[in-house]
């Protein structure tokens, strides 16, 4: 492990949009407006961590959490993502470390968990269930996930930031 994990401090900016970009354009899932999210959240202000994987002074991966409703109700969840390491630095901890040390942020923060959209078999890996309490609009129950901080899972309809729905089709 020779990457330092550290908050987003001014400056990263560019190098994250950079990264995000390059991490998601060779996925066939991907819609291209995962960097403009991360710009969007941050202009906003709904960015409540972003968390960077430095090497040598370059940013080697990052992710994002933001707030997140369930049924119209924060109720202290976020959401994760989206989640970027830079191709030649895959399989080796960096989105795990990532991940980690953001739940451990948020669970300073009084959090009580954390949601996503994303494929069971990876992030499954990383602690994230999906029992079908959880739903976001049409999407298979499968996808939509959760990691709970106090083993308390409300049920209901997810809703992300507004930078989210902005982007949708």
């Amino acid at each position: 492990m020779g990457w330092l994990l550290r908050p987003e401090t001014s400056g990263d900016e560019g190098a994250i949009d950079d990264l995000i970009v390059d991490a998601f354009a060779p996925t066939p899932f991907s819609s291209g407006t995962e960097a403009p999210i991360v710009r969007a959240l941050r202009a906003s202000g709904d960015l409540t961590l972003s968390i960077v994987a430095e090497e040598s002074g370059v940013v080697v991966g990052h992710v994002a959490f933001s707030p997140i409703t369930i049924d119209g109700v924060h109720g202290e969840w976020y959401g994760l993502g989206p989640i970027a390491v830079r191709a030649d630095r895959r399989r080796e901890g960096v989105a795990r470390a990532l991940v980690a040390h953001g739940f451990e942020q948020l669970r300073g923060r009084g959090a009580r968990g954390c949601v996503l959209i994303g494929d069971p078999v990876i992030y499954g890996r990383l602690g994230f269930v999906s029992d079908g309490r959880l739903t976001y609009r049409d999407l298979d129950p499968s996808i939509v996930q959760y990691v709970a901080f106090d083993g308390d899972v409300p049920r209901g309809e997810l809703r992300f930031a507004p930078a989210f729905e902005a982007f949708e089709e």
